[in-house]
């Protein structure tokens, strides 16, 4: 993998944030292009990054059927959301949550909606309510459940993309479960990149691999040929092992999603992904 695509995850998200820690509500701070170098510098998109990269770690060869364990505190999260004595942090945390879901305006819907929901839950990793070494659950139960909900409201309300690159676009909608999906894949027995083209092969095993599950659900939204409205996964099918696949994906999203201006000027920050430049040591 290139250098920087595989990082340990920030020691900013193993810890509670001390009783003492003022939450802020999050705000936009990305108002021109030039503002991108802040974001690029910032501690929020090292805490951001360093969490997806964990996550994508965590998943490596495993099904969504896989058997984990998931923390005493995850399992409260669904009754309370966040305990009692975090309850300061509520407003803070709720606006990723609020913001991930879409625009209710312009009834779209696109990878930064996604990576608000991606926030969301690493800011619940950064108060302690959720652990990185949940990271499986946060992926296969958490993420994938988000999707679900997010597929449903696509498919009734006919939300626009957000942003798409048309044809030219990974997905009119999400990339992190391509991303995560690659990484359940790498080292599979016997499926290869070149069989998410394949319908018999995606229908046998979408259940289990979150990348064909998004595959299944281009085809169920799309007609035609798979080579023309999905060009770019089209290409991906042809790369010869899904550790190559994994590794360009991650450098495709850095570079389509976290550098471009359209994305990021709606991210954002407060004091758990602050804006201010990432801190050594």
């Amino acid at each position: 993998m290139a250098e920087g695509e595989r990082q340990p995850p920030p020691d900013s998200l193993e810890e509670a944030p001390p009783a003492t820690q003022n939450f802020i509500i999050p705000k936009k701070e990305i108002h021109t292009v030039p503002d991108m170098g802040k974001w690029k510098r910032s501690q929020a998109y090292a805490d951001y990054i360093g969490f997806i990269l964990t996550l994508n770690e965590g998943v490596k060869g495993k099904k969504l059927t896989f058997e984990y364990k998931v923390s005493e505190e995850a399992e409260n999260l669904v009754a309370t959301v966040v305990p009692t004595h975090l309850a300061a942090a509520v407003p803070e945390v709720a606006v990723y949550l609020k913001e991930s879901v879409g625009n209710s305006t312009r009834i779209d819907y696109g990878t930064g909606h996604e990576a608000a929901f991606a926030a969301f839950l690493c800011c619940l990793c950064k108060i302690g309510v959720l652990r990185v070494d949940d990271q499986i659950a946060i992926v296969f139960k958490v993420f994938n459940r988000y999707l679900e909900v997010m597929r449903k409201l696509q498919k009734t309300y006919r939300m626009e993309p957000a942003g798409s690159q048309g044809v030219w676009g990974l997905d009119d909608f999400q990339f992190l479960p391509f991303i995560w999906g690659s990484s359940q894949l790498i080292d599979h027995p016997y499926l290869e990149p070149r069989h998410f083209v394949d319908e018999k092969a995606v229908n046998e095993n979408h259940k289990d691999y979150m990348f064909l599950e998004c595959i299944l659900f281009i085809t169920e939204m799309k007609t035609g040929p798979f080579a023309e409205h999905s060009n770019q996964l089209w290409n991906i099918s042809a790369v010869p092992s899904w550790s190559k696949v994994n590794q360009g994906l991650i450098r495709m999203y850095k570079a389509e999603c976290l550098e471009k201006f359209p994305v990021i000027q709606h991210f954002k920050f407060g004091s758990l992904l602050p804006i201010h430049p990432v801190t050594s040591g």
